[in-house]
Parts: C-alpha cells; structure tokens; sequence
C-alpha cells in the first residue's frame, strides 16, 4: 500500500506545476482516468446543482473504479515491488508467491473501494463523490481536496463527517487480515488504515487538479 501513496505523491507534486495562462482557468472536464491511470469515475463538477445518487448508482460507480483496466496492471506492476523486498513473507517467493501478492494488492483496491464508495454510503445515506473545486488558490484547493476525506454530503446535501471513508476503510483493513498473515495485531492495522484514507485524500488533491494539468499540457502541445 505505501508504494500506492509514494507514486500518488509524485503525481500529486507534479501536477502542481502545471500553470493556466493568465486570464484563463481550465475546464472541469471528467475523464474515466486522470493522468491516463487513475480511475475517475465518482468525480464530479462542484458547481453543477446537486442531484442525490441512487444506492444502485453509487454501488455502480464503486465497481467501475474497482475494475476499471488500468487497476490490473497497476496491481501487476507494484507486485513487482513487494516481491522483491519480500513483503508479506507468508506469500513466498517465485510465481506463486508473486500471483498472491497480485491478488492481495488487487483486493485491497477493490474492497477498499467498494466499501468506501458503494456499499457505506448507501447504507449510511452519504454521497460518495469528490465534488471538485475547480476555483481558487491552489493552497486551498490542496485542503478542500485533502479535507474531504473528513467532509461528505449526505443524500440531502447537508454536510456531515465521512463515515463512509473511515468506516469503510476500516472493514477493508479488518477483511485484509484474512489474507495477510503477517501483520493481524491492531498496531499493524492502525497504520494500513492510515495509509488507504491518506491515498484517498491524495487521490483527491490529483483529481482536482487534473482538468488543469490537461488544460496546461493542451496548451504546451498547440
């Protein structure tokens, strides 16, 4: 999960540099991915008038981040990583051991989404979307996308604390144990919810930015 926030935080800085052209502001543009491999499916335009989202609605878009094309590889690639300084030494080593920690990254990304995205929201009325600011200075740009892993709407769009996010994330970290036998005890478990809910708050920061940083690089290009 760490490589996950290290890669998410080099993302995250460089997009930062991307500058709008005086006198102009980007788009909100809403792709399937930021930055070609971030899943991007419960972004929405903060300015647009709210509209509440169905259960089945919010169970759809937790499946689409969660197997989404680009989530496979992604898994496939970080593997690589964990394999090789043996994380989780209970996997392995060798294809077995690799295919294990494939299917562990893969499951952690998916349960963790669809417990943040779909099935807590909808039972506790909470909208799971990141409404993107898309106005202001960037440092408060940064906190708004960052603080809404503490902030969501309710259905009625009255703002409350995000239960889904850490509720959520806790019964994805809690599911974890039962196929990572190597860090089970709660001082183990504290840091890996740590770890998902600061990957979703940066997340957060990067798709905030990105109709930006693809305004900026459209510019560069023409």
């Amino acid at each position: 999960m760490r490589y996950h926030l290290v890669a998410l935080l080099a993302i995250s800085a460089c997009s930062l540099f991307a500058q709008d052209p005086p006198g102009e502001s980007a788009q909100p543009v809403q792709d399937k991915r930021a930055y070609g491999v971030l899943p991007n499916y419960r972004t929405a335009d903060g300015s647009v008038p709210f509209h509440p989202l169905t259960a089945k609605q919010k169970l759809t878009i937790a499946a689409k981040d969660s197997f989404d094309g680009a989530v496979y590889p992604t898994a496939a690639i970080f593997s690589v990583i964990y394999q090789a300084e043996n994380d989780n030494p209970s996997f392995g080593q060798g294809l077995k051991g690799y295919a294990r920690r494939v299917g562990a990254a893969f499951g952690d990304q998916m349960i963790g989404n669809m417990m943040t995205e779909g099935f807590a929201p909808a039972l506790l009325h909470e909208d799971p979307r990141y409404f993107r600011k898309g106005q202001g200075s960037k440092p408060g740009r940064i906190w708004y996308a960052a603080t809404r892993i503490f902030v969501t709407p309710t259905d009625n769009n009255h703002m409350t604390f995000n239960f889904a996010e850490w509720g959520g994330n806790s019964v994805a970290v809690a599911v974890s144990n039962l196929y990572y036998k190597d860090g089970r005890t709660v001082g183990d478990n504290i840091p890996k919810l740590a770890i998902q809910c600061g990957t979703d708050a940066l997340s957060n920061v990067l798709k905030e930015f990105w109709p930006d940083v693809k305004h900026w690089l459209s510019k560069k290009k023409n």
